[in-house]
């Protein structure tokens, strides 16, 4: 059953502007032109208001008439660039987007990425898990088992996918605020905190609050790199460590899982569960923040949504989470379902 134990706080009307940027990734043809134009620094040249002709990108873009034709006719069939008068210009929709250009290029890359899976082994996806989990190069991208030591191979390998995780993190973080009142808490673990950003985006909304973040150790040094030029870095720890098999830290009002409990099978779940019900002090809140199952819908699934796609099968409903929690004798437990670029679920319970 969906409940709304907490009801959406409006600290920010505008949490959900960000997902603009999957408007213009939509297709294949779609997310190279916008990749391409992003390498030859277009948009650099161009914005609402003031126009460029032909000639003058041709000669700052370096490009032939029909390469740059083709690649305008693509921006402007995306609705990215207008022509006006003989003149190109930015559409007010991009000029939007490109607000959150580092969260547009990272989908970009990373589709970019898991579409060579797609193509390559979308039949074994769909028939064949075990084999696609084998073969697929965006499934041994994510290796945690690079994740324990320390070496320039290890470092480039995960810092790849953490670029992905912390940009989605950076602006799903002020749905979930928006939707959980964090500043009743002083203190928080956020396990499989990735990179931290989870608990930087709460530290900068909520200045007493004091974070841990538990991660493996090539992870937690990335993020601590992540996380060291900001202003809330002194209110941030990470520790090392496997949270399946290691001590976790004590003495918390929240601990969260953010993206974290789909990696794991239900056995390791409801182990991790256990384990963070003893991390909290009495009558701390538990939450967690974890996509659900995916619904194709009418539109389809856009190219820019085929890294998350591909763990389709790994993403659960929310009366799993629940019946864990109740087994392990949480209670007060509340569900929020949350239309994002997928739908998630904001499942909080009380020790």
């Amino acid at each position: 059953m969906i409940s709304s134990k907490f009801t959406r706080t409006d600290l920010d009307n505008n949490v959900f502007e960000y997902l603009c940027v999957d408007n213009f990734i939509r297709s294949v043809m779609d997310a190279w032109a916008l990749r391409t134009s992003f390498d030859l620094c277009l948009f650099d040249h161009l914005d609402i208001q003031k126009s460029r002709t032909f000639d003058y990108l041709q000669n700052a873009l370096s490009c032939d008439r029909p390469g740059l034709k083709m690649l305008l006719d693509l921006l402007m069939a995306n609705h990215i660039v207008e022509q006006r008068e003989g003149g190109f210009y930015l559409s007010g929709a991009f000029q939007k987007a490109l607000q959150y250009r580092d969260l547009l290029e990272a989908k970009l890359d990373f589709s970019q990425l898991a579409a060579l899976d797609f193509f390559s082994h979308f039949t074994s996806l769909i028939r064949n898990p075990d084999g696609f989990m084998r073969d697929a190069r965006t499934i041994q991208l994510f290796d945690y088992q690079q994740c324990f030591e320390l070496s320039p191979e290890s470092c480039e390998q995960t810092k790849c996918w953490m670029r992905f995780m912390t940009l989605m993190t950076k602006y799903e973080a002020q749905v979930c605020m928006s939707y959980h009142d964090f500043s009743v808490y002083n203190s928080m673990l956020d396990i499989g905190g990735n990179s931290g950003e989870f608990v930087l985006q709460v530290c900068k909304r909520y200045p007493t609050m004091r974070a841990t973040v538990f991660d493996l150790p090539v992870v937690c040094n990335i993020g601590a790199e992540h996380v060291s030029t900001e202003p809330e870095a002194g209110r941030i720890n990470f520790r090392k460590g496997n949270a399946i098999t290691d001590s976790l830290p004590t003495n918390f009002d929240l601990v969260t899982f953010k993206s974290m409990l789909h990696d794991w099978p239900a056995r390791n779940v409801k182990q991790l569960l256990c384990k963070a019900r003893a991390c909290l002090n009495p009558r701390g809140t538990l939450l967690i923040f974890e996509r659900a199952p995916i619904q194709v819908g009418e539109r389809g699934i856009p190219y820019s949504f085929i890294p998350i796609f591909l763990f389709f099968r790994l993403l659960r409903p929310a009366s799993v989470y629940k019946e864990l929690l109740e087994a392990e004798e949480f209670h007060d437990i509340a569900i929020q379902r949350i239309q994002l670029e997928t739908p998630f679920w904001l499942v909080t319970a009380t020790k």
